[in-house]
């Protein structure tokens, strides 16, 4: 099973309800209000259009979505938007959380910097989601930054505890600090990669060379499945690894630049 699930597309004006300082660098904010009913997301790597006020404005823009594309109230400044991976929602609570990482000077980690109870978010999707099988595959490989940490965990949440299911995780952080609970499941072999210093080899591909991986070609019914989340060129090395040198196949294999380096508004085709 692949391919995308759409889903009604609009845009939502919901309120920060609680702030969490996971470390120096990582916020949980809870984001809360009605206007989460008949919100989404299936899938453990959907994605939401995060719609932030402008610069001395409470309220961001929120646009409309029709026959025709995008539409903004007459007058209003496209809105600024960046791309996350909700962590959890809960319809009954009307809740939505979301970790943001505190790094760069940009949008969004000034605004989680910043963000207090009954500041205002928007929050447009999910657009779509990307479907896999999770009872097609008996081995996962999960490799990101923290920045795919919000994934990560719906990852390991959403893969079936069956017996003989294996999900080997590799995370690469900057500090010990940034390293985070995790869902815990039957199969899992977590380890965290400390990130090298600016010049070095990549830590995350040294990593992921180590590891003892299985063979692309199981069982039909069990075939391996690899995801990779992390900095744009760093993901790149990661994904050539696997299929030039591993031979993994491409239809099993996922692999999205989630942001990348030098650059504030990145929006990676994945």
């Amino acid at each position: 099973m692949n391919g995308l699930i759409y889903h009604p597309l609009r845009a939502r004006l919901l309120r920060v309800v609680s702030v969490q300082a996971l470390s120096p660098r990582l916020r949980r904010i809870t984001l809360g209000g009605p206007d989460l009913a008949g919100f989404v997301s299936p899938m453990p790597d959907d994605h939401v259009k995060l719609l932030f006020p402008h610069p001395g404005e409470r309220l961001p823009v929120l646009p409309s979505f029709g026959a025709h594309g995008l539409r903004l109230p007459e007058g209003a400044a496209r809105p600024v938007a960046r791309d996350y991976t909700p962590l959890a929602f809960d319809l009954e609570r009307q809740t939505l959380t979301l970790d943001f990482l505190l790094h760069g000077d940009g949008p969004a980690a000034r605004w989680a910097a910043a963000a207090k109870p009954g500041d205002a978010l928007g929050v447009a999707g999910p657009r779509a989601s990307r479907q896999v099988d999770r009872h097609a595959h008996s081995d996962w490989l999960l490799l990101g930054d923290e920045t795919a940490l919000p994934a990560i965990a719906r990852w390991l949440a959403w893969i079936p505890p069956h017996a003989g299911v294996r999900v080997q995780v590799r995370v690469e952080v900057a500090s010990p600090a940034d390293r985070m609970t995790l869902p815990a499941h039957a199969g899992l072999d977590l380890a965290w990669v400390q990130r090298a210093a600016a010049g070095e080899p990549c830590a995350l591909l040294a990593a992921l060379r180590g590891l003892a991986l299985p063979a692309p070609v199981a069982r039909p019914d069990a075939k391996p499945y690899a995801w990779l989340a992390c900095e744009s060129a760093q993901m790149r090395g990661l994904r050539q690894h696997l299929l030039n040198e591993r031979g993994w196949p491409r239809e099993q294999l996922y692999a999205a630049g989630y942001w990348k380096r030098g650059t504030s508004d990145h929006d990676d085709e994945h």
